[in-house]
């Protein structure tokens, strides 16, 4: 049996996996979970009973199932109402069912656009192709959703899923997310060059540090600043890296995945790098969104190697060497930094490590299976818990000598 690895859960694994973002919804039908795929273009909204009415005007004796064949009736009678391509992967599903019937409880499920584990595996396995042309294929569409058909071949391996996906996409909510963080950085960044009257390495300047913002080891108690930092950057150099990779990769993810997935992809690499500085790197000061923007570059380029022969974006070989080359090159500059004299000692340059948890975040909470997530999200959360303890308790017991407070 053929499995396939999902990005975040994917369509077919995770919490949030689809537009108009909600955690999915834990239910068994048959023994199979359940997960909802949100959209605007189903079936007209009904109570259950005028459900079980309806199928029970092909459920003719009454033993709870339908053939396939008066299955194929209903959705041609009904079919119109549903976009093209969700009809045509119900009539799939019609044709490969193994056992030849489809029971009540998958009736509603596809009637409120649910699909199951089940579902899904007879659409990959199915013997019979989807009848109509590839996405790709699709011509006369407009800019919005060429956007969309774009994504969608981005960051989806299956071209069932991209299909879902591209009908069920109407940009409500926007991808505000990384959006917003991206905008922050630069206002934050431009009142910072205008005070400091300096635009590449301002980490150079003595004033770089006081803000509220940075992470300071003298400053540790300040628990927001295990956060904020993402909002400072060493110089013009570095918040270009981090937004470039932050916008090219973060909001494709945030459209096919939502706000809160993503967000919490993107926050638990941020905090990650921070603690991760305070344990490995205990006198540096940190700064920039590095940590958060690994955090999902790490995850997606995970799930296109995972899944390297479902995924259909073009170049793809030569799109994964590119970005590695800016994460490398991102990487070396922060190693640089790190070890470059001071302008004003004995304050050591801003950490790399904060990098490193990211990448750790994203290869974990970002690409397992839903059956694996909790169990590496339980381990984030030790980590967690060790590294507040570790910096309550730590640098008194281990004498650690830390710069003077900016």
């Amino acid at each position: 049996m053929r499995r396939d690895n999902h990005y975040l859960g994917g369509i077919g694994g995770g919490k949030g996996a689809m537009v108009n973002s909600s955690p999915a919804v834990a239910a068994h039908a048959e023994g199979e979970e359940i997960e909802v795929l949100e959209s605007t273009n189903v079936l007209p909204v009904a109570p259950e009973d005028q459900w079980k009415s309806l199928f029970d005007k092909y459920d003719q004796e009454n033993s709870g199932c339908i053939s396939t064949e008066r299955f194929r009736d209903l959705l041609a009678a009904h079919g119109s109402e549903l976009d093209p391509h969700k009809l045509e992967v119900l009539l799939a599903l019609a044709d490969i069912n193994a056992d030849g019937k489809i029971c009540y409880q998958d009736f509603v499920n596809l009637v409120r656009n649910k699909r199951s584990n089940s579902f899904r595996r007879a659409i990959l396995q199915g013997s019979r192709q989807l009848r109509n042309s590839a996405l790709r294929e699709e011509v006369g569409l407009g800019l919005s959703r060429r956007l969309v058909r774009h994504v969608a071949y981005e960051t989806l391996p299956r071209e069932v899923d991209r299909k879902w996906y591209f009908d069920s996409y109407n940009y409500c909510p926007p991808p505000w997310l990384m959006l917003a963080i991206t905008i922050a950085e630069v206002i934050v960044f431009m009142y910072y060059g205008l005070q400091l009257n300096r635009w590449v390495l301002q980490v150079s300047s003595p004033y770089f540090l006081k803000g509220p913002l940075p992470y300071h080891p003298q400053l540790r108690a300040q628990a927001w600043r295990y956060l904020s930092y993402i909002f400072m950057h060493a110089g013009i150099e570095h918040l270009g890296l981090n937004m470039a990779m932050q916008l090219l990769v973060g909001v494709p993810l945030e459209m096919v995945h939502g706000a809160l997935r993503i967000g919490l992809v993107y926050v638990c690499g941020v905090l990650a790098g921070s603690l991760a500085v305070s344990v490995a790197d205990m006198t540096a000061p940190v700064v920039g969104s590095s940590g958060g923007v690994y955090a999902l570059v790490s995850a997606h380029l995970a799930n296109v190697v995972m899944n390297w022969s479902g995924m259909k974006c073009q170049f793809k070989l030569f799109r994964m060497a590119m970005a590695l080359v800016c994460m490398s090159v991102e990487f070396g500059r922060a190693v640089w930094l790190r070890f470059y004299p001071p302008a004003f000692p004995p304050c050591p340059n801003p950490s790399f490590v904060a990098h490193l948890g990211g990448v750790a975040v994203g290869l974990t909470l970002g690409i397992v299976e839903q059956s694996l997530f909790w169990i590496f999200f339980s381990v984030y959360t030790l980590f967690i818990l060790c590294g507040i303890f570790w910096n309550i308790f730590a640098y008194s017991l281990l004498d650690v000598k830390l710069p003077p407070p900016p």
